[in-house]
């Protein structure tokens, strides 16, 4: 889990940053992070990489959350290719049910965490979606567009191609004009850059 996992990065760096009052984001957090995201407050915790129970990694954060008496919420994502419909509402939605302070994380936090920060922000901070994704889906964090996981602001871009950019319009292109299948079709990737995340940082 160590070296498989990237854990030996994470145990040094966890990719820990501030999305809003009561958001934070972070890369997979070890049992000694979640104690110290309790003590700033942190009441839940969002896992985008989902239920693992065969994944070291999964199994010491459920206890861990559990000991130190953290919600554990397992929201699973995809960053190197594009959610379905039912799946992007059900985030929406998601961000309504959470007792905040909240931590949300995936393996290395900086593409599926970066897309939720990003949504969050533009739909319950009414924040323009252009900002949220130059604030969060960043080089800082270790998000590179030019590989599969570029997809991510490709999806966003498309929307803003639409008459309404608002939260409004978003919420009605998701339900009655976004296609899956053929922005997928769209998207191309730099092959020098998919192969650097896929092989090296094993992005999920």
């Amino acid at each position: 889990m160590w070296l498989v996992d990237h854990g030996f990065i994470r145990d040094i760096y966890c990719n820990l940053h501030p999305v809003a009052d009561g958001v934070w984001r972070s890369a997979q957090p070890a049992p000694h992070h979640l104690r110290r995201f309790r003590n700033l407050g942190i009441r839940t915790v969002l896992n985008l990489r989902g239920r693992r129970d065969t994944c070291g990694s999964y199994i010491l954060e459920r206890d861990a959350c559990q000991d130190l008496g953290l919600a554990l919420v397992d929201f699973p994502i995809r960053s190197r290719s594009l959610l379905d419909r039912e799946t992007i509402l059900a985030a929406t939605r998601l961000f309504d049910d959470l007792d905040y302070p909240v931590l949300m994380h995936c393996k290395s936090g900086a593409d599926r965490a970066g897309f939720m920060a990003a949504l969050y922000l533009f739909l319950h901070r009414q924040m323009p979606l252009r900002q949220a994704m130059n604030k969060h889906l960043s080089l800082r964090y270790g998000h590179v567009r030019q590989a599969k996981t570029g997809v991510i602001d490709f999806f966003f871009e498309r929307f803003l191609e639409q008459a309404d950019t608002s939260p409004q319009g978003f919420l009605a292109w998701i339900e009655t004009g976004y296609d899956r299948q053929a922005l997928e079709a769209q998207f191309h990737e730099s092959w020098l850059a998919g192969m650097v995340i896929d092989w090296v940082f094993r992005r999920e």
